[in-house]
């Protein structure tokens, strides 16, 4: 008997990359599932077949005995967390766990990327679409491999044979006071799981990859950890992950007009857009179209965005991309943008609060021999089409 069999379970936001996944996985494993979202997204594409409702606020019909609610809307209907149910879904099968502020992504698709050419059949939950894979979620039969989230302490709810740790830093501002907070919960986690790696304590890789950047050697570094507690040797896996091309909005090229290369990625901490930074630097000019991702992210790292982007050459940036926040009382993406000034006068910088309008700045500046980033965790992705038509 499947593992689910004969469950009936409705997800408040099933368009999103993480409950479309959960609701795929639930619906191999036996449940029949349905689900309601705002809009058509993209992974909805992966359940064909279920009943799925759109409308522009959260509906649940009767019948449905189980409601699973995603972080967005759980100030506005009842139900089962996310974290609830992944939880069970990882104590199903044996689970490799990602965690850390930085990488879980890469890191996770890297371990299911090895295992599936491995000759695995291994399942996963991802974050972002992996086009070698397929997408960004599967059942399998083998090993389980799950992106974790620290944003609101529910990783310390799941229970894998394997659990890695990236990295550890202070992301998530509502949540946590410190840098030694955060560290405190994987600590506390780590001491429940019977198999762990910390990336943090790892050496990059030292071969090539397909994907650029010494912060992906170091992903790497740790998938490859992972992979050899899972039982297969490090040279093999090690073969298999030079031929990993990334995952969606990872440094994902976007296109190449005129001499322009664009190229979309996630960054939205200050870490990140200066390691994306570096890792396309080659010698030309870097011009980035930045959205800040959440309003007491903006507010408290607003200095060390400005430290990140001054790495650049040229910069827009777009007010606040808002998510799940309300807004806050004089936090702007102006704020990035002051801090970037004094960082570093008399750099060109726009204060471009639309997508729209950060692309048209960025266009009518970029010359042959430029690479155009649009970073950010938002919409921003939108701007790198925008540039490429109007280079065209």
């Amino acid at each position: 008997m499947s593992p689910l069999e004969g469950r009936r379970i409705w997800f408040v936001g099933i368009g999103g990359a993480g409950l479309s996944g959960y609701a795929l996985l639930a619906r191999a494993w036996g449940a029949e599932v349905g689900g309601w979202d705002r809009v058509e997204t993209p992974y909805l594409g992966q359940l064909d077949g279920a009943r799925i409702e759109l409308a522009p606020e959260p509906i649940v019909p009767e019948g449905w005995e189980e409601v699973v609610v995603s972080t967005a809307y759980r100030d506005q209907v009842a139900g089962k967390s996310r974290a609830e149910l992944l939880a069970e879904l990882v104590s199903l099968q044996r689970s490799i766990v990602v965690a850390g502020a930085h990488g879980k992504t890469t890191t996770a698709a890297m371990i299911a990327y090895c295992l599936d050419r491995l000759g695995e059949d291994p399942g996963f939950l991802l974050g972002g679409d992996v086009p070698q894979l397929g997408g960004n979620a599967r059942a399998g039969q083998g090993w389980l491999v799950v992106e974790g989230d620290e944003s609101d302490r529910t990783i310390a709810a799941l229970r894998p044979e394997i659990a890695v740790v990236t990295n550890v830093d202070l992301d998530h501002h509502t949540e946590f006071a410190s840098y030694a907070e955060v560290d405190s919960l994987f600590e506390a986690w780590l001491a429940h799981v019977p198999k762990n790696v910390r990336g943090d304590e790892l050496e990059p890789v030292d071969f090539e990859l397909a994907i650029p950047g010494e912060h992906n050697r170091r992903n790497a570094a740790a998938a490859l950890g992972a992979v050899e507690l899972a039982g297969h040797p490090r040279a093999e896996a090690a073969r298999v992950l030079r031929e990993f091309r990334g995952a969606a909005r990872r440094l994902q090229p976007r296109g190449e007009v005129g001499g322009v290369q664009v190229t979309d990625s996630y960054a939205h901490h200050p870490q990140e857009v200066a390691a994306d930074i570096a890792a396309v630097r080659d010698g030309g000019r870097i011009l980035v179209l930045f959205q800040p991702h959440l309003y007491s992210r903006t507010r408290h790292l607003a200095h060390e965005f400005g430290t990140a982007l001054a790495a650049a050459d040229v910069v827009a940036v777009t007010d606040v991309y808002r998510a799940r926040e309300q807004p806050h009382e004089g936090v702007t993406g102006k704020l990035v943008v002051d801090a970037l000034a004094e960082t570093r006068a008399g750099m060109e910088v726009g204060w471009t609060p639309e997508v729209e309008d950060g692309a048209r700045f960025l266009s009518t500046r970029a010359r042959p021999g430029d690479h155009v980033l649009t970073l950010g965790a938002g919409d921003v992705d939108r701007g790198a089409a925008l540039i490429l038509e109007a280079l065209a």
